[in-house]
């Protein structure tokens, strides 16, 4: 199985990058599922059910969301009905749609369990994302009734991204992290098959400030005064995100590979 993972879309510059080098991607990776997270995509907060269907037409399988998840309050009535829109799992119990969606991979008869996780450090105080994990993985096996499980783990800290990552090493197929929007260059399989990356980065402009305009996000920092609403930047955007491979006989990584393609960003 191959696995496709992009980054945060931000605004319109987002899904402007998604829908002209997603094709590109899949032709040069050949991926068996496609998972993005969508959770900027409705100009820089939320998602909509129009432009999720149009990530599915343009050949997502899977959205993942995270703290934005219902910055458009449409998805508090959609979620329930949409099982490829999944935010994440450590709400509280009651909480509108799911963390967790065991997927079967078109053509190959396996399945891949993707869970959308949100860290605790400087975020909303959700459940503890470790203890949620394991009680996931107490239903979800890897090698025995998956083949796969991939975790978007959306959190601020690199150290609770890490440790994260170590904690599951060995469990899981892949964690890749988002929300920090800026792509981090630790892309590797830890110790025991996990494949890993602190942070995907954006999907959109970086002639920005992680994907806002400059000029508005400087005014908070000079002035200190609050300025106008924040809004995506315009510009080409990139595409960025990461490839994992894997190891069929044991659904742990053989490798993973960051890309970043289009607007400002070095290529892969």
């Amino acid at each position: 199985m191959r696995i496709v993972f992009i980054g945060d879309i931000m605004g319109r510059a987002g899904r402007e990058a998604l829908q002209q080098h997603l094709p590109a991607v899949v032709k040069q990776h050949e991926p068996d599922v496609v998972i993005v997270n969508g959770e900027n995509a409705a100009n820089g907060t939320g998602i909509t059910m129009k432009i999720a269907n149009e990530f599915f037409e343009w050949g997502v399988d899977v959205i993942t969301t995270g703290n934005h998840a219902w910055d458009q309050r449409e998805m508090l009535a959609q979620i329930n009905n949409q099982k490829r829109i999944i935010r994440p799992h450590n709400y509280p119990p009651g909480t509108p749609g799911s963390g967790v969606i065991r997927y079967q991979v078109q053509g190959t008869g396996q399945y891949i369990v993707v869970v959308n996780l949100m860290g605790r450090l400087f975020m909303d105080p959700l459940d503890d994302p470790f203890r949620t994990m394991e009680d996931i993985l107490k239903q979800h096996r890897l090698g025995q009734n998956c083949d796969a499980i991939f975790v978007d783990f959306h959190a601020e800290t690199t150290s609770e991204k890490m440790s994260f990552g170590h904690h599951f090493d060995g469990r899981i197929t892949g964690m890749i992290g988002t929300h920090t929007h800026v792509p981090t260059a630790d892309a590797h399989v830890l110790t025991h098959g996990t494949a890993y990356q602190t942070d995907a980065g954006m999907t959109g402009s970086y002639d920005s400030v992680i994907g806002v305009e400059k000029q508005i996000a400087i005014h908070r920092f000079v002035k200190k005064t609050p300025g106008e609403r924040m809004r995506p930047a315009k510009g080409p955007g990139t595409l960025c995100g990461a490839v994992i491979d894997v190891n069929d006989a044991n659904g742990l990584a053989r490798s993973i590979a960051p890309i970043r393609v289009g607007g400002i960003l070095q290529q892969t």
